[in-house]
């Protein structure tokens, strides 16, 4: 949008790559929230299933969960540069912009807690957010160790509970059968029995956004020391070869091993009493993994086959919000009382063939709408909440005769 007589002023350029990679972060997200959703209960090792539900439960550990919020993760953190930036164009205070934006993605991530999936990362985000502000006055390379720090340390915190569970008869991984047949009969039940089924979930899920909290953080500031450097500006990634062959080569030979070692530890060859040493495991290597998928897509992007892998995905990912929140939408009235009541009738296999199918409708109608508006209906509430368009300066109400 060209700024006229009296129009928004020049917008800060969007970076086609990071609405690719959030594009791109959506399959994967959908993938790993479904058999929640969907009460899709998890297969302890030694327990009977068929051999393709256990092969999706086990690849799903293995490649796609922890992976993909790390990528978001990282992505809102890259744009916390673009975002200060933006405010200090504008002319307005940026503590008070980012404030707004963060009550915004809480009260968002608590409604969809609330009336869709509990297990939301919104809120946790928007937590999050206060301390990334807290943390934007060190320099670049504190930023970076002061992520690695976090990763290392709660790599510690799961390894010795994961040594402590091995002296155990019981890791409390058994699943407690009269439970899962109350959820799944709240779940199945109307609207209110769903609300009050999901705010149930909500204290578990706030017990995991403690624990996993630091992962996240790392991965933001990660991402802040990212933009900072540019890494993704498209006139960084030529000279960037070697670093995405080191990428590249780390998530062969670390990233996915790791995930490998910890679908095991999670299904099978190996019991219960390992699951948070599987943990710890996926807490270190899981970045390594989330970074080469990055390279792999940005590589493709340079390629000859870029400008349509770009056109396809870049659209979802400038509507990445709004598409989270129809993926809990579509879930939700599939398998809960909202609609179809069909909650703990699916399987892993199923489930994934399921997202695979709704991210494509995704990819496919997200161009169209764009075309027209430019912000998806969450992103354009989170707008209108932070104060998207700022407030004239008064050159420009000069300029407008105001």
């Amino acid at each position: 949008m060209p700024p006229g007589r009296g129009g928004p002023p020049a917008r800060v350029p969007r970076l086609p790559q990071i609405d690719a990679l959030r594009g791109f972060a959506l399959l994967g997200i959908c993938v790993v929230n479904a058999p929640v959703l969907a009460g899709a209960w998890t297969l302890a090792a030694g327990q009977a299933a068929a051999p393709w539900d256990r092969t999706a439960a086990w690849l799903v550990t293995a490649l796609f969960t922890t992976k993909f919020y790390l990528l978001f993760a990282f992505l809102f953190g890259y744009s916390f540069v673009f975002q200060e930036a933006a405010a200090a164009r504008d002319e307005v205070p940026f503590a008070r912009r980012h404030a707004r934006r963060l009550l915004g993605l809480f009260l968002m991530g608590l409604a969809h807690a609330v009336v869709l999936y509990p297990g939301d990362i919104l809120m946790t985000y928007a937590v999050l957010g206060l301390l990334l502000y807290a943390l934007r006055g060190l320099d670049t390379r504190a930023v970076l160790w002061t992520a690695g720090a976090l990763v290392v340390l709660l790599t510690a915190v799961f390894l010795v509970v994961g040594v402590l569970a091995l002296g155990t008869e019981d890791a409390g991984q058994v699943s407690d059968r009269a439970l899962e047949a109350r959820q799944s009969a709240w779940y199945r039940g109307g609207p209110r029995t769903v609300v009050h089924a999901n705010l149930a979930a909500c204290r578990q899920a706030f017990t995991g956004a403690l624990l996993y909290g630091p992962h996240l953080l790392a991965a933001m500031l990660t991402g802040l020391a990212a933009g900072r450097r540019g890494w993704l500006d498209p006139a960084r990634l030529p000279s960037a070869s070697r670093a995405r062959g080191r990428l590249l080569a780390a998530g062969l030979l670390i990233g996915l091993p790791g995930g490998i070692l910890t679908a095991m530890c999670s299904y099978g060859p190996f019991d219960a009493r390992y699951y948070y040493l599987g943990q710890a495991v996926d807490i270190l290597t899981a970045p390594v993994l989330s970074a080469a998928y990055a390279t792999v897509l940005l590589s493709l992007l340079r390629g000859r086959s870029g400008p349509g892998i770009a056109a396809a995905l870049a659209p979802a990912g400038r509507m990445s919000l709004s598409h989270y929140l129809l993926q809990s939408g579509v879930l939700a009235f599939v398998f809960t009382g909202y609609g179809l009541a069909r909650y703990g009738t699916a399987g892993p296999a199923a489930l994934a063939g399921g997202c695979v199918a709704l991210w494509a409708a995704q990819l496919a109608l997200s161009a169209r709408p764009l075309a027209h508006v430019r912000h998806g209906p969450a992103e354009a509430l989170l707008r209108r909440v932070t104060g998207g368009r700022p407030p004239m300066t008064r050159r420009a109400r000069r300029r407008a005769g105001v």
